[in-house]
């Protein structure tokens, strides 16, 4: 039996992987510098997501590695607990993962609104392209995401009295540049991720002038694994970590599971198996916390590299981590040479491409309720912090479904003789009550109504209760009683008495 009829895809799953690999490096990198770890950190995390989560069930051609859109996060849990901390957080996070997928939750996190996840990748683009214009012009960026927005144009005017800021930014500047416009180089050249180019271009050009830019500090593959200790396990009697680990497994489960269904619609393959992937997630990041490195998660930048390259199963991310072990272990010097502007530059493209502009123009043109939730959700996170603002957006999504799940018409008839009729329908619960009792406590108490709850779906127990009280009280002396009507087909709690008539 030869090789190829073992592997009959074995040569475009090869391609892929090198594609991806070459993509993968620049953003393993710059990810991790961004998030306050060595640069060969990101590169661990990378290797696992090839080598661990690559051979696992789930997606088969999507890619796992350390993503743009958790950078936010780690970097904060890096200034508050450390990186030696870092390592717990990741490994809990990762059984927590496993558990949700053994548990057959994984499916559950599609339904998670759109406009949250969506709101959120917006709100860390913009702290990431804040964050990153303090690194390009090489000076240390504030702790808070608002901070870092108010504070651009002070340190835009700082660096325009200093060489070094300004060769510094240039280079940064220079590598968007060259990202953005190497869409337009012939077919041929852009068989080089631009990433790469822009990296590769950037290091030739300040070795070549000398400039005084910072470049990437080098501790060496078995330098960085470092496995957490018994110091950095006591950490876990802090609340905050839970919080924090909570905010890796549910954010890094609903990155990879959306990433998941966005690869789905790209390739005529099999679908995702979302409680597998969430195991194969789960399993990446418990090896990533052992080794003290990045959390990992589906990418959609190297999935979508994947599968536009030709692959065709997942022989091409698992090469793709052996490439990026490789590289780690033999060309270490390498990533020395890198500008840390450079990588800033690239973070700041990344950044720009997590904003959903288009979806938020289309949003607001159908549906601005959840184009409010995408921009609150944003917001939030800038203001506050990543953390809380999803759950603020989440919170925001919960009750705006409430609140139109919760359809009550109220119509009232008045022929100017007899009684006043009152006409309920739809699902009356507390969220409409307000409007309902604003109209009720409006009619006249020296006429006779009749209440009409034949229309009614549904009356929570608030709605009951309050709608009680104004039968009792509506009546002026020597009026008739409300008289109330109710339908066979409203639902409401075990052992509620229906609506008591005066």
């Amino acid at each position: 039996m030869t090789m190829l009829s073992k592997f009959p895809y074995l040569r475009q799953d090869l391609l892929a992987s090198i594609v991806v690999f070459l993509v993968a490096v620049p953003l393993c990198v710059g990810v991790a510098v961004a998030s306050g770890v060595p640069a060969e950190v990101g590169l661990v995390t990378g290797i696992v997501g090839g080598l661990v989560t690559g051979l696992m069930r789930g997606s088969s051609l999507q890619v796992s590695g350390p993503a743009a859109g958790m950078t936010v996060l780690v970097f904060e849990a890096v200034s508050e607990f450390g990186v030696a901390t870092l390592g717990v957080i990741v490994l809990i996070a990762g059984l927590l993962q496993l558990a949700m997928g053994f548990l057959g939750i994984g499916r559950w996190f599609r339904a998670i609104s759109v406009s949250v996840v969506e709101g959120m990748l917006c709100g860390i683009g913009l702290v990431i392209i804040a964050g990153q214009l303090y690194a390009a012009a090489g000076m240390k960026a504030p702790e808070t995401g608002i901070g870092k927005i108010l504070g651009l144009p002070g340190a835009f005017a700082d660096a325009l009295g200093s060489t070094e800021a300004l060769a510094s930014l240039a280079t940064g500047m220079g590598t968007i540049a060259v990202i953005v416009l190497w869409r337009k180089t012939p077919k041929g050249v852009r068989a080089v991720p631009g990433a790469l180019a822009a990296v590769i271009l950037a290091t030739v050009a300040s070795s070549a002038f000398s400039l005084p830019v910072a470049t990437v500090q080098v501790e060496g593959l078995l330098g960085v694994i470092q496995p957490p200790g018994a110091e950095a396990f006591g950490e876990l009697v802090n609340p905050a970590v839970w919080g924090t680990i909570a905010a890796f497994a549910l954010i890094a489960s609903a990155e990879s599971l959306f990433s998941a269904a966005a690869v789905d619609r790209l390739h005529d393959g099999p679908r995702t198996e979302y409680n597998k992937e969430m195991i194969a997630q789960g399993a990446g990041n418990t090896v990533c916390g052992l080794l003290g490195a990045l959390p990992l998660t589906a990418v959609i930048v190297r999935s979508s590299a994947n599968v536009n390259a030709g692959a065709k199963t997942k022989a091409s991310r698992v090469l793709h981590g052996v490439w990026l072990l490789l590289f780690a272990a033999a060309m270490p010097w390498a990533l020395a040479l890198i500008p840390l502007p450079a990588l800033a530059g690239i973070l700041v493209h990344a950044g720009w491409k997590l904003i959903p502009f288009r979806q938020t123009a289309a949003l607001w043109r159908g549906h601005r309720g959840e184009a409010l939730i995408l921009v609150v959700t944003a917001v939030s996170i800038v203001v506050v912090n990543m953390f809380e603002g999803v759950l603020i957006g989440l919170a925001l999504s919960v009750v705006k479904t409430a609140w139109q799940a919760s359809h009550a018409k109220l119509e009232v008839i008045d022929k100017g003789a007899g009684p006043i009729q009152v006409h309920l329908s739809g699902n009356a619960t507390f969220l409409r009550l307000p409007r309902i009792l604003d109209t009720l406590e409006a009619l006249p108490e020296d006429r006779p109504v009749e209440l009409d709850l034949s229309g009614v779906h549904h009356l929570d127990h608030a709605c009951r209760t309050a709608l009680e009280n104004w039968a009792e009280r509506h009546s002026a002396a020597g009026t008739a009683p409300v008289k109330v009507t109710e339908g066979a087909k409203a639902t409401r709690p075990e052992n509620e008495k229906p609506v008591t008539p005066v």
